[in-house]
């Protein structure tokens, strides 16, 4: 039996853990654990409230796949929290993957753990991954040795597909898409800084500004630790 640990915390972004978590329910004799620091549920930025199954002391030390969701407040807030941060750095050094989806590499750089890696983030927040002492990747995926992340959001779902190929094979990884129906034709050509209309990728960057400035300064606070 192989252990996946997906963290869970106040104020994540539901879909960067679902999107994944719903992949890896394909793979076979695989037990996921949402882990956090207690058994208390936790409710998600947009509301949804979730139950973690198991708490940092019950995670099971040694992991195929270590993985962090991102959010915006709640991320930044554990960029600063010593207690998931020495949790993320002990689960990994036995973990054959360290992974995050959206904002959720933040919080591995804040732990240390992209230190000399090549990593992407939610495009809004990459600027800060210079400062964690990661390479700035700008794309959906990253694969840098064993530390694996994903862009924004609904990266995690082509995030998820490639840990099962990566775990149990491509067919394995095929049956799943096609079960989930995953075929993107998005309405819209608005899903990157690069195809959004200008005006709109401006105005966004206004409203999420003083987010990227914390970000900034929770990443910098991050170095006094290493």
């Amino acid at each position: 039996m192989q252990h996946i640990a997906m963290l869970v915390y106040p104020g994540f972004t539901a879909l960067d853990l679902i999107g994944p978590q719903t992949a890896f329910g394909f793979l076979e004799d695989v037990q996921i654990h949402l882990v956090w620091k207690t058994l208390d549920p936790v409710t998600t930025d947009m509301g949804i409230t979730l139950h973690p199954t198991a708490t940092f002391e019950t995670c099971p030390e040694e992991l195929a796949v270590l993985f962090v969701p991102g959010g915006v407040a709640g991320t930044i807030a554990l960029m600063r929290d010593a207690a998931v941060l020495d949790f993320l750095a002990a689960r990994a050094e036995r973990a054959s993957y360290v992974t995050s989806v959206c904002t959720g590499s933040l919080v591995l750089g804040a732990a240390g753990l992209l230190r000399g890696y090549s990593a992407t983030t939610h495009w809004a927040m990459r600027e800060v991954l210079p400062l964690l002492g990661a390479e700035r990747v700008d794309a959906r995926y990253v694969e840098d040795r064993n530390r694996i992340t994903g862009g924004g959001v609904t990266s995690g779902i082509d995030f998820g597909l490639r840990i099962v190929a990566k775990m149990q094979g491509e067919e394995t990884a095929q049956r799943a898409q096609l079960v989930m129906e995953y075929d993107p034709d998005p309405p819209f050509q608005a899903g990157s800084p690069e195809s959004a209309p200008a005006a709109i990728v401006e105005k966004l960057r206004g409203m999420i500004a003083p987010d990227v400035a914390d970000a900034r300064l929770a990443a910098e606070q991050a170095q006094a630790r290493w």
